[in-house]
């Protein structure tokens, strides 16, 4: 077992274990560490815990010591310093005429580096504005690119739920959201409705997906046989949370639906879920796909000429001897230059021979 603490350095960030070197600490309490990046102030947000040694990565960072009144003195003035950075950066981008957008600027607890956060469609080449901040602000200059979901994190705001963005109040890390989720959810896939603030998927997507997928487990689906206490009919609708059915009898005639729960029906044959081969018969399983087997022919005259014309295709050119070889020349032309006498400098309208390769079998 291990002793940690654990340490957040944003309003709304990851965790990160220390070793407490023996100091006992509070929630909320604020505390100086050592990162890789330097010393940092963070944030208490787990106390002093013991926890597997398969938990944590070692070796640990160690807490130097508890925040004192000086240290939060220099807190204040490094956010005072970020409000004038980031004007200073805004003027600088503008003057060089880069396509970017300014985000945030963070000071580090000791000073020794700047670090500005911005956004962009595509790479940007700040190569100068890097060297025109260095040259005001004599220390190290870092830019990072972020993307729309942190810029939405770091800026915060209302969502179109009318309660402040997710993941600037409580989510430590994004979740994946992907389009099937509104499907099985029965949203509208609407990109202006199921989408959040920052123009990606709305996070809250993920939130009860899991009770979703038990749901669609349990429940028959849309299209499927199903033995009610009426007697067997169609599942035409389903609604997941309430868990009732409206199915179509197969003794009204008229085309009428009865509301059954999902207790009271048994599946007799399931219907085709979403998203399955339209060759598929409803409720049957997909066919299997035999391998191709190869069916042997006959050969036929044609095909061992054929055959033999390719074997002896690579044997073309070359001389058989003296008893009357052809020579590469005459084997490209093939039978129908059979019979024809070549053109030579003796007849009306015959130029000189192309160059070409030398024939084989000539002395």
């Amino acid at each position: 077992m291990a002793e940690v603490i654990g340490v957040r350095f944003k309003e709304v960030g990851k965790i990160y274990y220390f070793d407490p070197t023996d100091i006992q600490t509070r929630l909320g309490q604020r505390v100086i560490v050592e990162t890789a990046r330097g010393v940092e102030c963070g944030i208490v947000a787990i106390p002093n815990r013991e926890v597997e040694d398969d938990e944590v990565v070692k070796p640990l960072k160690k807490v130097i010591r508890a925040a004192t009144e000086e240290d939060l003195r220099r807190i204040e003035e490094n956010h005072k310093k970020e409000r004038k950075a980031f004007r200073i950066c805004q003027e600088k981008i503008a003057s060089n005429k880069l396509d970017m957008k300014l985000v945030d600027v963070e000071y580090t607890f000791d000073n020794n580096k700047i670090l500005f956060y911005f956004t962009a469609e595509g790479r940007v080449d700040f190569r100068e504005l890097v060297k025109d901040l260095a040259s005001v602000f004599r220390t190290r200059i870092e830019l990072r690119q972020i993307g729309v979901r942190d810029e939405a994190k770091m800026l915060g705001g209302l969502g179109i739920c009318g309660q402040p963005f997710c993941c600037s109040t409580f989510l430590g890390e994004f979740q994946p959201v992907s389009i099937k989720m509104a499907k099985e959810q029965g949203l509208s896939l609407n990109p202006t409705k199921i989408s959040g603030t920052c123009g990606r998927l709305m996070c809250c997507l993920k939130y009860e997906q899991a009770a979703y997928e038990d749901l669609i487990r349990t429940t028959p689906r849309q299209g499927a046989l199903v033995a009610t206490p009426d007697g067997p009919g169609v599942v035409t609708e389903v609604s997941l949370l309430t868990g009732m059915l409206k199915v179509r009898l197969e003794k009204n005639q008229d085309g009428g639906v009865t509301v059954f729960d999902k207790k009271d029906v048994t599946v007799l044959r399931d219907g085709r879920a979403k998203g399955e081969a339209k060759g598929e018969d409803k409720g049957d399983k997909p066919r299997e796909s035999k391998p191709l087997q190869e069916v042997p022919r006959e050969p036929s005259e044609e095909g061992e000429d054929r055959g033999q014309a390719r074997k002896g295709s690579k044997d073309q050119g070359k001389t058989e001897g003296p008893k009357g070889g052809r020579s590469r020349r005459e084997g490209r032309r093939g039978p129908r230059g059979e019979g024809k006498k070549p053109l030579t400098t003796d007849q009306p309208g015959a130029g000189p021979e192309p160059a070409g390769e030398p024939e084989e079998g000539s002395g």
